[in-house]
């Protein structure tokens, strides 16, 4: 692109960023849409309003070869939005994109393999953050998430807020968990937050203005199910478990 083009482009990308804000989407729908229309634009090396249906045809083709359905997917959403929402033009071509309908059962763990996940964990902030996620059938922003002022010890019960769907929603505090949840907030204190980002001294921890990083946390947990030997690719459990009383002394 041009110079020219180049301005045109971030300035309908800027406007892209507005519009999904203002539609009240997700930072990672945002995160999504977003890096849709800088991948189309990167390949064509144009802004996509001047893209033909051939040649997005052409692109889609390429990218079911190249990428999972769901990504595809995800991309002629966040295209759907930048011709709705930005350029206000007929998005009709989009038809041609129809995912296949697959329906998955996604891997449960079971009570023992979770045992194991939190016995092997050796950081306490990690392992009261599996500990709570699986007790309570947490997602994993919605327990990143949590403060201090959501955990109701009268009631024994913790409000999970802004879920999925941008609904809160009332689930039951096991008391293993609200032991796990004393036991690590006893250490840093944050006024606030449940899972502070933990980098620094404890002055700077209390500090914190963000959680624990997901990436950090995801990673965290991968390398615990390779350590126990866990081959299922996905870490769901259905229900809250009721695990053996764990240590919670370690650092």
């Amino acid at each position: 692109m041009n110079q020219t083009e180049v301005n045109r482009f971030k300035k309908l990308y800027q406007r892209h960023l507005r519009s999904l804000k203002l539609q009240g989407k997700s930072q990672k729908t945002i995160d999504a849409y977003s890096r849709a229309v800088r991948r189309i634009s990167e390949h064509f090396d144009c802004c996509p309003n001047q893209l033909t249906t051939e040649q997005l045809e052409i692109y889609f083709g390429e990218l079911v070869d190249s990428h999972s359905w769901s990504t595809v997917k995800v991309d002629r959403n966040g295209l759907q939005f930048f011709w709705k929402h930005v350029l206000k033009l007929d998005w009709q071509w989009l038809n041609i994109i129809k995912p296949p309908k697959i329906h998955t059962i996604p891997d449960i763990l079971t009570p023992v393999e979770i045992e194991q996940l939190i016995g092997k964990t050796r950081k306490l902030r990690y392992r009261v953050f599996l500990l709570t996620t699986y007790s309570m059938g947490l997602r994993l922003e919605e327990a990143l998430s949590l403060q201090v002022a959501d955990i109701d010890t009268g009631y024994k019960q913790v409000h999970i807020r802004r879920g999925k769907g941008h609904k809160d929603r009332l689930v039951p505090l096991p008391d293993l968990t609200l032991l796990g949840l004393r036991a690590l907030w006893s250490k840093h204190r944050h006024p606030n937050l449940i899972f502070p980002n933990a980098k620094g001294s404890l002055e700077t921890i209390q500090r914190a203005t963000t959680h624990m990083d997901r990436g950090g946390t995801q990673k965290a947990m991968k390398i615990v199910v390779t350590e126990c030997g866990i081959k299922k690719k996905s870490l769901y459990t259905p229900f809250a478990t009721v695990l053996p009383l764990i240590s919670l002394n370690a650092a």
